[in-house]
């Protein structure tokens, strides 16, 4: 029997279901978070080039973690500003991931994928100025990044 003669089998029989619900302890927020936060070892799933709302190249880095009861999930999405106020970020992003930033280097989005780090997860709450819905989403802070022990071995 398909899904819809189940509905109006049930309709007709007057055996539709009554939801009893108090929304009263229920946030009015979208909570897009997959993972708790904390810190998690994890690897560059994916990368995205994009160019952001300033102009300059931007890359997303979908965060995958690799151990534990979250594993193979997303742990959040972060950004590389390809900017002069985004460098610094971009250095320790790397730095963290085992890419070596002495001097100049050549490098595409691509070659962070697979590379791992201990990133740290926190909520972001946001709202959208449009819709006015608030968000709640994992982000990774500033300095959330650290060399992953296990990659490093690894590596050498």
């Amino acid at each position: 029997m398909s899904s819809v003669t189940f509905c109006l089998l049930n309709r007709l029989l007057g055996e539709e279901k009554t939801m009893n619900v108090d929304f009263t302890n229920v946030a009015d927020i979208e909570d897009l978070r997959a993972v708790p936060e904390g810190e998690y070892r994890c690897r560059v799933a994916e990368t995205r080039e994009s160019e952001s709302p300033a102009g300059h190249t931007r890359w997303g880095l979908r965060w995958e973690i690799l151990d534990g009861e979250w594993q193979g999930r997303t742990a959040c999405w972060d950004s590389l500003h390809w900017s002069e106020r985004g460098l610094s970020r971009v250095k320790f992003v790397l730095e963290a991931i085992g890419i070596p930033t002495g001097g100049e280097m050549e490098l595409k989005a691509v070659q962070l994928e697979g590379k791992t780090a201990i990133v740290q997860i926190a909520p972001e709450e946001r709202e959208d100025t449009v819709t006015g819905v608030r968000r709640v989403s994992n982000r990774v802070p500033f300095a959330g990044y650290s060399l992953d022990p296990k990659g490093a071995k690894a590596k050498a």
